[in-house]
C-alpha cells in the first residue's frame, strides 16, 4: 500500500488480483482517477487476461466483464427502513450489504452504515460501474434528507 494507505493491491486473497483505491470524503473522482492510473500501470507492466466476449477474466464469474466494484460507505438508516428500499436497489442496479463484507448487515454501531456498490459488471465500462453507484448512492442521500427534515 502506499504510505496514505489510499490504494492498495491483495494477491491472492479472494481475488487472483484485488486493487483497492479509496480515501475518507466524498470525491469520488480522486479515486477512480487514482484507480485508473494504477490499473494501467499494472496492465502494461504484467498484462491481464481480457476477451471481448467476456471482459476480464477472473476466478469469481460475477465479476466477469469490467471485473470492477465500486462502493461508497454511506449512513442512511431511515431510507434503510422504507419498505421500497430493495426496490430502489434494483432501480438503479446497486446491492447494499453492511460494512464489514460480503454477506454482513448493519448492526451494533454500524446501524445504518451500508456499503453500497453497482451491481453490474459484464457489458458496461468501468465510468458506467462508477455511475450506477454514485446514481443510487444520491438517491438514497436525497431520501434520507427528505426523510429527517
Amino acid at each position: 500500500h502506499n504510505k496514505d494507505k489510499t490504494f492498495l493491491v491483495w494477491v491472492n486473497e479472494e481475488d487472483h488480483l484485488r486493487i483497492i483505491s479509496m480515501e475518507k470524503g466524498s470525491d469520488i473522482g480522486s479515486v477512480f482517477s487514482r484507480l485508473c492510473r494504477a490499473v494501467n500501470e499494472i496492465d502494461k507492466q504484467l498484462g491481464f487476461q481480457h476477451t471481448p466476449e467476456l471482459g476480464y477474466l477472473s476466478s469469481c464469474p460475477t465479476n466477469l466483464g469490467t471485473g470492477m466494484r465500486a462502493s461508497v460507505h454511506v449512513k442512511i438508516p431511515k431510507a434503510a427502513e422504507r419498505s421500497d428500499f430493495q426496490s430502489v436497489c434494483d432501480k438503479y442496479q446497486i446491492q447494499p450489504r453492511g460494512i464489514h463484507g460480503e454477506h454482513s448487515v448493519s448492526t451494533g454501531e454500524d446501524v445504518g452504515v451500508y456499503d453500497i456498490s453497482n451491481k453490474r459488471r459484464l457489458g458496461l465500462s468501468e465510468v458506467q460501474c462508477v455511475q450506477d453507484m454514485y446514481n443510487g448512492v444520491l438517491k438514497f442521500i436525497e431520501m434520507e434528507l427528505e426523510l429527517t427534515q
